[in-house]
């Protein structure tokens, strides 16, 4: 019996991407939820040696663990990764479970970490057990990848322009 596509996970992940504007909305959004919701990959547009101190900042303020990505790290239930600046972060698969790929490379859609990068891999990876989410930024990045993840079955939303900081 020859499977085309690996069974899907039952985990449920949530990815967020966002750009200009991003740090604050984020701190709205992750400080509203509970400590047992399910595991978040983020990709905001910040520069090398700030994402870190972006992510404990968040952590000190979250009910849920938020920190920067490493390599292999595990997605799980109350834990939001935060892509290292300058470098992609993906989403994989490990088992049933989902952990994050953080890597070099070139420039997607003029940016590194993408977002659509990040929603490109959810898309792949997890389809319908995904939550897409876009928010405040310049650019386009991220817009083909939230296609993507719909298209695969994911639920997507976008933050309404009125909010937008851009």
């Amino acid at each position: 019996m020859k499977l085309d596509r690996l069974p899907r996970s039952g985990e449920r992940i949530i990815a967020i991407g966002t750009s200009t504007g991003g740090t604050q909305a984020l701190e709205t959004v992750l400080t509203r939820l509970p400590a047992n919701c399910p595991g978040i990959v983020i990709v905001q547009h910040m520069p090398e040696r700030f994402t870190a101190m972006f992510a404990a900042r968040l952590d000190s303020l979250c009910a849920l663990e938020v920190r920067e990505a490493r390599n292999g790290d595990m997605v799980q239930p109350g834990r939001a990764l935060v892509a290292p600046g300058g470098r992609h972060m993906l989403l994989a698969r490990s088992g049933n479970h989902y952990s994050v790929q953080v890597v070099d490379g070139p420039l997607v859609s003029r940016h590194r970490p993408s977002v659509d990068a990040l929603f490109n891999s959810c898309a792949k990876v997890a389809g319908r057990n995904a939550v897409g989410v876009i928010m405040t930024g310049m650019g386009d990045d991220g817009a083909r990848g939230l296609k993507e993840m719909h298209d695969a079955g994911a639920h997507t939303i976008a933050e309404d322009e009125s909010t937008c900081v851009v």
